[in-house]
């Protein structure tokens, strides 16, 4: 049990990254990127491919991100931005996000192939045992990371001027710029920032996957759905706990149902938390988790 938990609480990590990736982009642009998966794939594929060259794995752990960053701004000025000032109010984010994805994937799968590729462990073969549990490095670095990037981004909202405009553009757009505010700058630099969250979600799980051009859709999927059990659009690091959650139920459904259930059982556990609380199991609107009044004296 103890190491189901483990395994569910790193591999949730991950998902609770894409998540929060994909909730802030819509925290400020009202905009769900659905090409996020591809920014964590190309993360993967240009460590791969750099580590297959010979380079050190540890430069592409680096690079990679920073490739996903700045997909993560193409995305924007080239699947976003357009259709926004087009009609801010339309879903046509929709079907471009979505096809730009495709024409990413499909790109690298062209440049560097098909084929999957086997990734440099890192810190994926050093363990740790704890009880009859076991850990690896890896996954305690996966750990560390999303706590570091709740606390940051928490931070970031709350305190820096940044995250007040961006709180400002996304409650009024309009308003926040007759005050002042590039609200294009803005978006784009929140596209930047989920690019890089999702890139280093893809060097954090490349060690115990694959890098293939394809496998970005499976891994937007389950940040999706993180982000709305977590009720992530209302607080982007919400998602995080969405994700945490999201993967120990994986792997209990795999543990105890059987080794397919993870691709079915998140659906599941998405339509009765939004049955029960459309807004995400930890939205503050949820009662569980609205502060009470207090009684009068």
């Amino acid at each position: 049990m103890f190491q189901m938990m483990l395994s569910g609480l790193t591999i949730g990590a991950i998902y609770g990254l894409l998540g929060m990736a994909l909730s802030i982009s819509f925290y400020v642009t009202r905009v769900i990127n659905f090409a996020q998966g591809q920014m964590l794939m190309i993360a993967i594929i240009v460590a791969a491919c750099l580590s297959e060259a010979g380079f050190n794995p540890w430069l592409g752990v680096a690079l990679g991100p920073l490739a996903a960053c700045v997909l993560g701004v193409a995305s924007y000025f080239i699947g976003v931005r357009p259709i926004l000032k087009a009609d801010r109010f339309s879903f046509g984010w929709m079907v471009s996000t979505l096809g730009f994805g495709l024409v990413v994937e499909n790109a690298i799968a062209y440049a560097v192939g098909p084929r999957s590729r086997g990734f440099p462990p890192l810190l994926n073969d050093i363990p740790i045992r704890l009880g009859d549990a076991v850990i690896t490095g890896q996954q305690i670095l996966a750990l560390l990371v999303a706590a570091f990037a709740v606390a940051a981004l928490e931070f970031v909202r709350k305190r820096t001027l940044f995250g007040k405009v961006g709180m400002a553009t996304a409650a009024d757009p309009e308003m926040a710029e007759s005050i002042g505010a590039n609200t294009m700058i803005v978006s784009a630099v929140t596209f930047a920032l989920s690019g890089l969250i999702a890139g280093i979600a893809g060097v954090l799980i490349a060690p115990r996957t694959f890098a293939n051009p394809y496998l970005g859709g499976t891994f937007n999927t389950f940040g999706f759905v993180a982000m709305m059990i977590g009720g992530g659009p209302e607080n982007p690091a919400n998602a995080m706990y969405g994700g945490l959650l999201l993967g120990v139920l994986a792997e209990g459904a795999n543990s105890y149902i059987n080794s397919q259930a993870s691709d079915w059982f998140p659906f599941l556990i998405l339509v009765l938390v939004l049955i029960v609380t459309p807004r995400g199991l930890f939205s503050t609107s949820n009662p569980l988790f609205r502060p009470r009044p207090a009684r009068p004296a």
